[in-house]
């Protein structure tokens, strides 16, 4: 029988792949902590937690306990006129561990899912209170998925180029720094008075596709406060950065102005099923709450609030909420701060930065995000054992909270290496 990567070329189309140039998949067998095996036998450590989702490792035996036995006493009901326990008991534990102004939860399937929620959330919020407000704001090289609404406010044109046309109304403006700040304060006073901004999205704190961008909290906060000052939702997507990455249950928490609507997917379910839940305000709640049916929020999927996947999530909230969790969370920071100071100063580095167990290093060359250079550093973390994906110039590490101190050195290891090869 021919084997997995050769079976896979017949019929599969992949994501952020062209085929043509990368024909052949490398196939994976079996996971198990921090660690994926192929086909023939070789281990790799996740060293992206398989795009941030397994944050408490691959196969957790209290997440697969969970759910097994979840899966004897209700798979799945539609959630339209029915509800079960298991949302309900998910609603009652992340609503603990959210910031304290939110007070809703709705479910969907996915990342990009959660952010077109929030976003028509925003933009029907004004609509159901009679005020034609259709702009929607957003940060400059932001990502936010690729449904319609979500490319809308994406920055990237590599992904959103075809599609740009059938946009929504969207205008960006840079992430904040120490040195324009004042003038974006002053651009959004001026351009907030014309009262047509419903929303402004943003990913607090780390830009995760735009090669883990950072920017200050204290210059969010003002962004923040002044968009609540003239009415305009702020829609955090947390899609990426939530659940412990950041050294906090949420980036939020770093931020004392909190959103309006956070979205949420990825780690939310432990990397087990997809889920998505866009949580709001009571206040944006009100809005859709009322004897006209057209206001309501008409949106829906067939596995919302599977419960499988809220019990796979309530799983997970107790293990980040655990001593042993948090504890390794603060190991990673400190072994990064470590590897940090070995690396910034290297003249193949031009910038180190992190936020949380988040780490990225830039190379001081020039690359295409998806060249061929890129594609010989994506090979040598492969040759080494580790599985990380290079964006660009950019290396970054969002390993597993489980990842242990031997297999970190070793993904530390094979960055240095690849500094004498680029």
């Amino acid at each position: 029988m021919k084997n997995l990567s050769e079976r896979d070329q017949k019929h599969l189309w992949h994501p952020l792949t062209q085929h043509k140039l990368h024909p052949k998949m490398l196939g994976i067998t079996k996971a198990k902590g921090a660690l994926l095996f192929d086909e023939n036998g070789n281990s790799y450590i996740d060293g992206i937690a398989s795009w941030y989702t397994s944050m408490y490792g691959h196969c957790n035996p209290v997440i697969l306990d969970k759910v097994n036995q979840q899966m004897y006493q209700l798979d799945q009901v539609v959630f339209s006129g029915f509800t079960h326990e298991p949302a309900i008991k998910l609603s009652e534990e992340l609503i603990k561990i959210l910031p304290h102004n939110q007070e809703k939860l709705f479910f969907s399937d996915n990342g990009s899912t959660a952010t077109e929620i929030g976003i028509k959330m925003a933009l029907q919020f004004h609509f159901n209170k009679g005020e034609k407000r259709k702009v929607l704001l957003a940060f400059e090289d932001g990502f936010h998925g690729d449904t319609f609404g979500a490319m809308s406010v994406s920055g990237l044109s590599v992904y959103n180029g075809p599609f740009e046309d059938f946009f929504i109304d969207v205008e960006r403006i840079p992430v904040p720094t120490k040195e324009n700040l004042s003038s974006i304060l002053r651009h959004l006073s001026e351009r907030l008075q014309q009262k047509d901004v419903a929303g402004f999205i943003y990913e607090p704190l780390v830009q995760g596709a735009a090669a883990m961008k950072m920017h200050s909290k204290e210059g969010l906060t003002e962004i923040l406060m002044m968009m609540k000052a003239h009415g305009v939702l702020t829609i955090a997507d947390e899609v990426m950065t939530g659940f412990g990455k950041t050294g906090k249950n949420f980036a939020s928490d770093h931020i004392s102005e909190k959103p309006d609507i956070i979205c949420l997917s990825k780690a939310l379910t432990a990397g087990l099923v997809p889920m998505a839940i866009t949580s709001c305000t009571e206040e944006v709640y009100n809005a859709f709450y009322h004897d006209e049916i057209a206001k309501g929020l008409f949106h829906g999927h067939t596995y919302t609030a599977n419960p499988l996947a809220c019990t796979a999530a309530l799983a997970g909230i107790t293990l980040l909420g655990s001593k042993e969790i948090q504890d390794n969370i603060q190991r990673i920071i400190q072994w990064h701060q470590d590897f940090d100071a070995t690396i910034k100063d290297h003249p193949k580095v031009s910038n180190t930065r992190q936020t949380g167990v988040i780490y990225a290093l830039d190379l001081n060359i020039t690359m295409e995000r998806y060249g061929n250079l890129r594609d010989q550093l994506f090979q040598h973390f492969m040759d080494e054992g580790v599985f990380l994906r290079p964006l660009g110039n950019t290396i970054y590490i969002l390993a597993p909270f489980i990842t242990t101190k031997e297999q970190m050195q070793k993904i530390y290891a094979s960055i240095k290496k690849a500094l004498e090869i680029v």
